[in-house]
């Protein structure tokens, strides 16, 4: 039989120019794609090629294009318009330059002229095709409009300035289709359209699992954390606090670029030489953590096994966390009860701590550096502070460290790298550090239980069926013993977690164990991370890829072989799921769920709203 030949892409046509240029293009393919691709520039803000999102806008994409058999060109937007065979396209004559620069004007009419004083100052799309147009003045800036915009303060985690956003529907696009939670819309019309929450609320209480992909993706400063560098640098310099700060597995990974290291560079020693210098009494790291939460989580499962209870949902992602409690409470008492490996150190860290060192723990102040958003809003959860006193004082994102180390002047490229040297709680496995990524924890947890069922280490420690960055993998794992085969699944990304937790709830899903982590890619990509300016996860590749490198390199990469760990339980927790252990380490969850009544002629004029041009 002859070999049948593989089907070939659609054959490039030829014929259109752009600027002079002859070129090819592909069927469908528009004039900023095909620009693009002959590294030809065209300004653009509301499009992001990376989410698929071009829906024109912002219109600074203009080029004057001629069509085959007319005399005259037109003025078009180039993220939304086909080339054609024999079209004539040309991106800086005067009439496209002076059409861009007027549109770059208007949306400067009422947008908040403080560069100065804005996160995104220096790292601000606005700011990038406002230089390239040649902005020279802002005739139509009317401080009354922006007076008129609305600002959201509400949030411990993420902090909305619509005086600052230019209405690209970037984040509403990430929100409804990228991660399924739909709790951002378009409201008003004319000088008055904003971006806000769902009926009307604000973000503290509305349907937002503040995951801060909206954050990401943003191109100005409309979308950001809640900074609280301020209060971090009040702790350094009060003699009375003891400073502790720990720091996540991916931050080590996704940090560097900032200051011109390769992407996905582990950088852990400088990070830890940054927080010395900084001035911080004790530096930890989160791994630590990773691993007791294995020790605990996999206890947990072993126990929900052996009483048929099943599946059991982890529970290390606060994103994750919110999201089950507002939008899917029916499936909370499937979830480990382990807190997170951010606020096991912390509690950790205020309970046996003070004991081994010495100190005085009402002095001690735990802040934690986090590629997450959500994180800021799992800290003031009432099930973890305790007489007042929270498990974890300040969480900084990846944007906010690297800010404080501007703010106080550390040269952190040139930092000489440092080691750990915490002799209770900086030791950590190569499971611990997988936990950056997606299927880490389940890798992670799996190696522990294998070696709990079957008194010897599982012999192919990499689980590689287990790695892979589709939304929803699943995958069987023969763990032995009375135990034998398990089914699990993992998720990152919301919107494949809808899809799993909704087989679960109608019965179809048969699973023993399933990761969910809110954010696609797991940590590495979290809403807390460094922005790239015009991409989406632009390095979740190399560094997951580096995570995995670590593990490897791990003198120990199962969590039950640390020795810290060991230690902790010898001497204070006892084992795992103990009394202390589970009364330390251990938390509970509470039904969010919105309910909300709403008009058909409400419900049309949302989705009539998010398809408006304006």
């Amino acid at each position: 039989m002859d070999e049948i030949a593989p089907a070939l892409e659609p054959a490039a046509k030829l014929g259109a120019k752009i600027n002079g240029k002859p070129v090819t293009f592909k069927p469908q393919e528009t004039v900023l794609q095909c620009a693009r691709r002959h590294d030809l520039y065209i300004p653009t803000l509301c499009e992001l090629d990376d989410i698929d999102h071009a829906p024109g806008t912002c219109r600074v994409c203009l080029v004057e294009a001629k069509m085959p058999g007319q005399d005259r060109s037109m003025i078009l937007t180039s993220c939304n318009t086909p080339m054609q065979e024999g079209m004539v396209v040309q991106t800086r004559t005067a009439k496209v330059r002076e059409m861009q620069r007027l549109q770059v004007e208007l949306l400067m009419a009422d947008h908040a002229h403080e560069c100065a004083t804005c996160v995104r100052h220096g790292n601000c799309e606005l700011q990038d095709v406002a230089q390239f147009v040649g902005l020279r003045q802002s005739r139509f800036a009317d401080p009354a409009l922006v007076a008129e915009r609305p600002v959201d303060t509400s949030s411990p985690a993420i902090i909305r300035d619509m005086t600052k956003c230019i209405r690209c529907q970037r984040c509403v696009a990430m929100c409804r289709h990228g991660q399924g939670v739909d709790a951002l819309v378009i409201n008003e019309t004319k000088h008055g359209t904003f971006v806000g929450l769902k009926d009307g609320m604000s973000q503290k209480v509305s349907s937002c699992v503040t995951c801060g992909q909206c954050v990401l993706v943003c191109p100005t400063g409309a979308l950001g954390e809640r900074d609280e560098t301020d209060k971090v640098i009040d702790y350094l310099y009060d003699p009375e606090i003891i400073t502790v700060v720990e720091f996540a597995p991916a931050i080590r990974v996704g940090f560097g670029e900032e200051f011109g290291l390769p992407p996905g560079a582990n950088v852990q020693g400088q990070i830890i030489a940054a927080c010395r210098k900084l001035g911080f009494d004790v530096v930890l790291d989160t791994n630590f953590a990773a691993d007791v939460v294995i020790m605990e989580e996999g206890t947990e499962l072993l126990g929900r096994l052996g009483k048929g209870l099943r599946p059991t949902f982890t529970s290390c992602c606060s994103g994750w966390i919110n999201f089950a409690e507002r939008h899917y409470p029916e499936v909370l008492p499937l979830l480990s009860s382990t807190k997170s490996p951010q606020q096991c150190l912390g509690a950790i860290a205020k309970a046996y701590l003070p004991g081994r060192m010495g100190s005085d723990p009402g002095r001690i102040r735990v802040v934690s550096i986090m590629p997450c958003t959500a994180k800021k809003d799992e800290i003031v959860r009432p099930q973890l502070i305790h007489g007042g006193i929270p498990e974890v004082d300040v969480v900084l994102t990846t944007r906010e460290f690297a800010r404080l180390l501007r703010r106080e002047d550390v040269d952190f490229k040139s930092l000489e790298p440092a080691e750990f040297d915490n002799p209770y709680m900086s030791e950590f496995s190569g499971a611990g550090a997988i936990f950056g990524t997606t299927g880490g924890v389940m890798e992670a947890a799996l190696r522990t239980v294998y070696y709990v069922v079957n008194g010897r280490e599982l012999e192919q420690i990499e689980l590689t069926q287990l790695r892979g960055f589709e939304g929803v993998r699943a995958a069987t794992v023969e763990l032995g013993g009375d135990i034998g085969v398990v089914k699990v699944a993992m998720a990152h990304g919301l919107k494949p977690t809808r899809q799993i937790v909704e087989a679960v709830l109608a019965g179809t899903a048969d699973f023993d164990f399933i990761e969910i982590m809110a954010c696609p890619g797991g940590c590495v990509d979290g809403g807390g991370t460094l922005r790239s300016k015009k991409h989406y996860l632009s390095y979740a590749e190399k560094r997951r890829e580096t995570l995995f490198g670590i593990d490897r390199k791990a003198k120990a990469r199962q969590s039950h072989n640390n020795p810290q760990v060991q230690a902790l339980y010898r001497d204070f927790l006892g084992h795992p799921n103990s009394e202390k252990a589970h009364k330390l380490l251990h938390t509970r969850y509470t039904d969010r769920r919105l309910e909300t009544t709403r008009t058909v002629s409400e419900i049309w004029r949302e989705i009539t709203m998010s398809t408006q041009i304006y």
